[in-house]
């Protein structure tokens, strides 16, 4: 491809991701939504043959890279260990529930659903099946005016525990997929133990370093004698790049290092004021760039021509939605109610939970490209992933009896399903 032909096609992609992203946002739902139907458009569902687009090309290729680590990077920054602490078992309990229960489901049923599908195979399904997305629990609650209370808070730090979980269970199938033996087994888990034990090592002596003089000595001495621009922000692209080295090292890809990378940049290790400033420059290069293009880059690799010929696979989607959805719900209002939070309120928690994004996405897209998934799964995958996003924030409202109300200074109530008064506001709102 010419470098004028990549610029054109990257400037279609890009200002039409961004602009239905905007409509999608108008219209209720996430831009997510709108960006991965961009994709589905101009992909080989229907405008593809006729403008070529591809992420097959060399240029679409490196920065579809550089969106899935640009994402899974933002995606630990967002992590906080401090803040899982101060929760403490509620929303731990909640977090691996929603996880662990759909996962082992999901485990059990996706090869009814795929008969002759490989084990292993059906197992990333499954793990595809069992994650709730941070960044768009965050969005959706921001949205309902939540983010702010006890129930925003425990729903993020439960989504935080449920993508810590499943990068890990990731990175383990990964290292099976070089093999069937025990040999591989234990391989698998010697190497994720290793990753996992220098990440905790990392954050432990950070922790320590923090609460030294020296330490903090040291963090303004290089704020002050340090003379390139944005200092921090190359500090972590060096780390996060070596972390992904040191995963893909060990056999467990690039996703893993990158997303725990991001969570060892803390306000603590790096300063509050270097902190904001780092996610500040992170979050707008990640959500002004590089997300429209990876979910335009999803709806690319999608081909719905395929399910649409195939009533078979057409039956196993809708089996597949089923179970994403209920497996969500069931688990995450189950637990809900035993934390003695509402009925209504346990509804909206099992479909907030129920919300997919860009981590399962990713991995999807790292199994397509690494040959685990065909085209054939890999569009069913992402096509359950997009339904499950636009059901979840509609099941939260109706089910879980939330409703917007847009004031002059923009308040969003939590309302009961059987009235219109508010209960409360939003940095109060849900307190069992």
């Amino acid at each position: 491809m010419d470098l004028t032909g990549f610029i054109v096609d990257l400037f279609i992609l890009l200002a039409a991701a961004v602009l239905v992203g905007e409509l999608t946002s108008r219209l209720g739902q996430t831009a997510l939504v709108g960006q991965l139907l961009v994709g589905v458009v101009l992909g080989p569902t229907l405008l593809g043959p006729y403008l070529g687009l591809s992420t097959a090309t060399p240029g679409f290729s490196g920065i579809q890279f550089l969106a899935t680590f640009f994402i899974l990077v933002m995606a630990g920054l967002e992590v906080s260990i401090e803040e899982i602490y101060a929760t403490g078992l509620a929303s731990g309990l909640l977090g691996i529930a929603v996880f662990v229960g759909p996962f082992l489901v999901a485990a059990l049923l996706v090869p009814v659903l795929f008969p002759g599908l490989p084990s292993l195979t059906s197992l990333f399904v499954a793990l595809t099946l069992s994650i709730t997305a941070l960044p768009v629990m965050g969005v959706m609650l921001r949205e309902f005016g939540i983010v702010r209370s006890r129930l925003g808070r425990w729903l993020m730090n439960a989504a935080v525990i449920n993508e810590l979980a499943a990068v890990t269970v990731f990175a383990v199938l990964l290292r099976l997929g070089t093999g069937s033996s025990l040999l591989s087994a234990i391989a698998a888990v010697v190497s994720v133990a290793l990753f996992l034990t220098t990440v905790l090592t990392a954050h432990m002596a950070l922790r320590a370093l923090r609460s030294s003089p020296s330490w903090e000595r040291l963090r303004r001495h290089f704020h002050r004698t340090w003379r390139s621009r944005e200092a921090g922000f190359a500090v972590l692209m060096v780390m996060a790049l070596g972390s992904a080295l040191y995963s893909q090292f060990l056999g467990l890809t690039f996703l893993v290092g990158a997303f725990y990378a991001g969570l060892l940049i803390t306000p603590q290790s790096a300063g509050p004021m270097s902190h904001r400033s780092i996610s500040q420059v992170f979050d707008a290069m990640t959500w002004g760039f590089f997300i429209p293009l990876f979910f335009a880059f999803v709806g690319l690799g999608m081909n719905l021509r395929l399910l649409a010929g195939s009533p078979s696979d057409l039956a196993v989607f809708a089996g597949l939605v089923a179970l994403a959805i209920a497996g969500k719900v069931v688990f995450g209002a189950g637990v809900a109610r035993l934390m003695r939070w509402a009925p209504p309120q346990a509804m909206a928690i099992g479909f907030f939970v129920s919300s997919r994004g860009a981590v399962e996405l990713a991995m999807a897209v790292i199994l397509l490209q690494s040959g685990v998934f065909s085209t054939r799964l890999y569009t069913i995958v992402a096509a359950v992933g997009l339904v499950t996003t636009v059901v979840a924030p509609i099941g939260a409202a109706y089910y879980g009896g939330l409703r917007l109300e847009r004031r002059p200074t923009d308040m969003v109530h939590w309302r009961a399903p059987e009235t219109d008064a508010p209960l409360a506001s939003a940095d109060t709102a849900a307190e069992p």
